[in-house]
C-alpha cells in the first residue's frame, strides 16, 4: 500500500495563486506622476455644483466682502456722453496779433505756458514789418511835414512880432496851421516807429502759447491763450436731441471721483451732426483740468425708471457673458443672479429684473467672488 504524500499538491497551489494575482503596473522614466493629491477638506472657498459659491466667514473678513440689502426705489434715468473741458467766455480769452511783425518780448519776457498774468498785462509786442517803398515814402511825407512845420513856426514867430499891426485872426490861423502840422508830424513819426502791445484779456493762467522772441506773425495769428482755472466749462455732444430735451443733471467722472454739474443750456446749430450741450461745475474739481482734455459727463434725465440701485461694480460677467450680481443667500454662501441694468450716474446703476427686495447684493470683493473656482 502507497503513502500520500501533500507536498507537491500544496507546493502547485500556492503557485497557482501567485501567477492569479494582478502585477503591480509601473511606469517608464518620466512618467511617474508621484502620489496623488489629497482630497479637498471643504473648509475653504470652493465652487459648489449648482454655481454657487462657499465662503467662509473668515475668507470673506479676508476678501473685504460687504453686501447691501435691496431695496426697489424710483430713480432718474441716465446716459452718458462724450465730453470736452472748453473755456468760459466771460473768464478766457485769446490774445491775437492785429498787425503783421515781428514779436518782441514784453516787460517782464514772454510768458510761458502756466504763467499767471493779471489783466491788463503786457505780455509782448508786435514790430510792424513795412516794405521798402512803403517806408521810404513815409519817410519823404515825414520830411515834408517837418518842413512845413519849420515855416508855420517862423511865420508865426513874424505874425506874433507885428501883433500891433496884423489882424489877430491872421496870427491864429497861423498858429492853427502849426499845430496841425505839428500833430500831422507826431502821427507819421508814430506810425514808422509804433509798436502793437499785446495785453492779457482777463487774469488768470497762459494755456497756450505760440511766442518766440524774433517770430514773424500775421495778422489775426494767435499767439496766447489765457484762461481761468477756476471758471472752466464742460461741453458735450448730443447725438439724439431728445437727450437734450430731457436733462435734468449731470456728473462729471474724474479719476475716481463724481463731480455735480450745472446744465447752462444747449445749442441751436449742430456741430458734426450732433447737439453741442454745455455744463458748468464746481471750480476745485475743474481747475485740474486742461482745455481739449476729453472726459465722460453722465447726464440725469427727467424720465424715471423702477428698480433697486447698487453700486455699478457689483456688476459682472459668467462664462455665458450675461449681467449677474452674487447674493447672499446664507451666511457662508453666495449666489449669482443673472439681471439687467440702467446707469444712473457713472457710480451706480438700476437693476431692473433679477432682484428681490430684501435681497443682499456684494457690492465689495464682487469680483473676488466670481473667481473662485
Amino acid at each position: 500500500m502507497k503513502r500520500f504524500h501533500p507536498m507537491p499538491s500544496l507546493l502547485a497551489l500556492l503557485m497557482a495563486t501567485a501567477l492569479s494575482a494582478p502585477l503591480p503596473a509601473l511606469a517608464g522614466p518620466g512618467h511617474d506622476h508621484g502620489d496623488a493629491p489629497p482630497a479637498p477638506t471643504g473648509n475653504g472657498p470652493s465652487r459648489q455644483p449648482d454655481g454657487s459659491v462657499f465662503l467662509p466667514k473668515p475668507a470673506q473678513r479676508q476678501l473685504g466682502v460687504r453686501t447691501l440689502v435691496a431695496a426697489t426705489g424710483h430713480h432718474a434715468k441716465a446716459f452718458e456722453l462724450a465730453g470736452t473741458v472748453v473755456m468760459d467766455p466771460n473768464a478766457s480769452g485769446k490774445v491775437q496779433a492785429v498787425l503783421a511783425g515781428r514779436l518782441e518780448a514784453g516787460p517782464k519776457g514772454l510768458p510761458g505756458v502756466g504763467q499767471a498774468v493779471r489783466k491788463g498785462e503786457v505780455l509782448a509786442y508786435v514790430v510792424p514789418t513795412a516794405g521798402a517803398i512803403e517806408r521810404s515814402n513815409q519817410l519823404a511825407q515825414q520830411a515834408e511835414l517837418r518842413a512845413a512845420r519849420d515855416l508855420a513856426a517862423r511865420r508865426v514867430a513874424r505874425l506874433t512880432e507885428l501883433a500891433d499891426t496884423v489882424p489877430r485872426k491872421d496870427i491864429e490861423a497861423a498858429e492853427s496851421d502849426l499845430q496841425s502840422l505839428t500833430q500831422r508830424l507826431g502821427a507819421v513819426g508814430a506810425g514808422l516807429a509804433t509798436r502793437d502791445a499785446l495785453v492779457a484779456p482777463v487774469s488768470g493762467v497762459i494755456a497756450s502759447a505760440n511766442a518766440v522772441a524774433g517770430q514773424v506773425v500775421d495778422a489775426r495769428e494767435l499767439v496766447f491763450e489765457v484762461v481761468d482755472p477756476s471758471r472752466l466749462r464742460i461741453e458735450a455732444l448730443a447725438y439724439d436731441p431728445a437727450q437734450a430735451q430731457s436733462v435734468a443733471g449731470a456728473t462729471l467722472a474724474v479719476g475716481g471721483q463724481r463731480v455735480p454739474l450745472r446744465f447752462v443750456g444747449a445749442a441751436r446749430s449742430l456741430r458734426d451732426q450732433a447737439q453741442p450741450l454745455q455744463f458748468a461745475g464746481d471750480s476745485s474739481a475743474l481747475g485740474n483740468l486742461a482745455l481739449g482734455q476729453p472726459v465722460r459727463v453722465f447726464v440725469q434725465s427727467t424720465d424715471k425708471v423702477d428698480g433697486v440701485q447698487v453700486p455699478a461694480a457689483a456688476l459682472l460677467r459668467n462664462p455665458a457673458n450675461q449681467t449677474i450680481v452674487w447674493v447672499k443667500e446664507s451666511p457662508e454662501r453666495f449666489a449669482p443672479r443673472v439681471v439687467t441694468a440702467v446707469p444712473l450716474d457713472g457710480t451706480s446703476v438700476a437693476v431692473t429684473s433679477g432682484l428681490q427686495p430684501g435681497d443682499r447684493v456684494a457690492t465689495q470683493g464682487a469680483t473676488l467672488i466670481n473667481q473662485v473656482r
